[in-house]
């Protein structure tokens, strides 16, 4: 067995390193023409490709005989088995239920048969037919996403060892697998600097004097503040998933863009929520995939990706929504100038009640003092 000090510096080290050959893709449609078409495509970028002609062989291969997949992409009009039952069956399964699904349909397809397959779990859609620079692009991102969870799943793992223990040493490992998990989406975005170190001491500083308020006293005691502390880094995770050309465009995004740039939400969050599940629902990871889900919903209910409104929003992820704004609004950009903290009090002020929880707004009153301090501490050298 690994000692406590090999695992956390294999925690702290979390990086990308899979290799495409690394991944198995499974294309499963009934016409031998795709087939050959999609396996040549991807086959060609170095991933692993296994084809199935049809629902019940791709159900063979993924679940009676275990294949390990990463990806599989699967035709919603087959006979016998089709794409949706395809997709039904391995989210149903707990083994299966993280392979991320992309579905292929017909342009003549009407749209509620995909929104179903996405209600049922799949993670994308291709129109027929297929543009070979698309399909590639959505694979990789699809495949990014489950390396993230394959590499959370690993750390999980070596975290559980420690856990057992019931050590100091295992809140510092814990320490370390958090904003390891957060460098992985720091690491894509160069803009960040010191963001994810204000982050943490913004939403520290609200939810201390929070605590101070009766009202949040059964609510928010020394756990919760210790929790997102250190949970609250990882509330951009999910832009591990967001493709090189929106993620790093020097300058605003389109509507279609930003479209895109709003998945990261839910792919962080799904996949915090996976690990949360192999911990427990009641770990410190919990909280990071409430942030990670819903810290861009609003008070009012005009946020994403839910439309979430009030107190159904969850109380980590409205203090999350505040902190960020702040610090987007006070930070230098390639397509802005940073605003000075008086002008950044007033949008947040001015948005008491819309796009933020009003106790939120109030507990930020009382220490915004603390927030210029902790920017001027942890600046980026710009």
């Amino acid at each position: 067995m690994k000692s406590s000090h090999q695992l956390a510096g294999e925690i702290g080290s979390i990086r990308e390193i899979r290799q495409p050959g690394d991944f198995t893709v499974l294309v499963v449609d009934d016409n031998e023409d795709n087939v050959f078409l999609l396996e040549s495509i991807i086959s060609a970028q170095g991933f692993k490709v296994v084809t199935a002609h049809g629902g019940r062989e791709a159900l063979d291969l993924a679940i009676e005989r275990r294949l390990d997949l990463d990806l599989l992409i699967t035709d919603l009009m087959m006979p016998g088995v089709d794409g949706m039952e395809v997709t039904r069956a391995l989210k149903a399964n707990p083994r299966t239920r993280h392979i991320p699904i992309i579905l292929l349909t017909a342009k003549q397809r009407e749209r509620g048969d995909v929104a179903r397959g996405l209600d049922m779990g799949a993670e994308d859609y291709l129109t027929k037919p297929i543009d070979a620079m698309e399909l590639l692009a959505r694979v990789r991102s699809a495949l990014r996403q489950k390396g993230l969870q394959d590499e959370l799943a690993r750390v999980n793992e070596n975290l559980a060892q420690l856990i057992e223990e019931r050590t100091i040493e295992v809140l510092l490992t814990r320490n370390a697998a958090i904003f390891g998990f957060a460098k992985l989406a720091e690491y894509r975005d160069p803009e960040t600097g010191g963001h994810l170190e204000r982050i943490r001491n913004y939403t520290r500083a609200l939810a201390l004097e929070l605590s101070r308020d009766p009202a949040y006293a059964g609510q928010v005691d020394e756990e919760f503040v210790a929790t997102i502390f250190e949970s609250s880094v990882l509330h951009d995770i999910g832009k591990v998933g967001i493709p090189d050309n929106v993620l790093l465009k020097p300058g605003k995004l389109t509507p279609e863009e930003f479209e895109i740039m709003k998945t990261h939400a839910m792919i962080g969050g799904d996949a915090l929520a996976s690990s949360a599940r192999r911990i427990g629902d009641d770990s410190f990871l919990s909280m990071g995939r409430d942030i990670a889900y819903f810290h861009h919903e609003r008070w009012d209910g005009a946020g994403y990706p839910r439309g979430l409104k009030g107190d159904e929003i969850p109380l980590a992820a409205r203090i999350m929504a505040l902190a960020d704004v702040y610090d987007a609004l006070v930070s230098k950009r390639v397509y802005k100038e940073a605003m000075p903290h008086e002008q950044a009090r007033d949008i947040i002020l001015a948005n008491d009640g819309a796009h933020f929880d009003p106790a939120i707004v109030r507990a930020f009153r009382a220490v915004e003092n603390m927030f210029v301090e902790i920017r001027q501490k942890f600046a980026r050298d710009e």
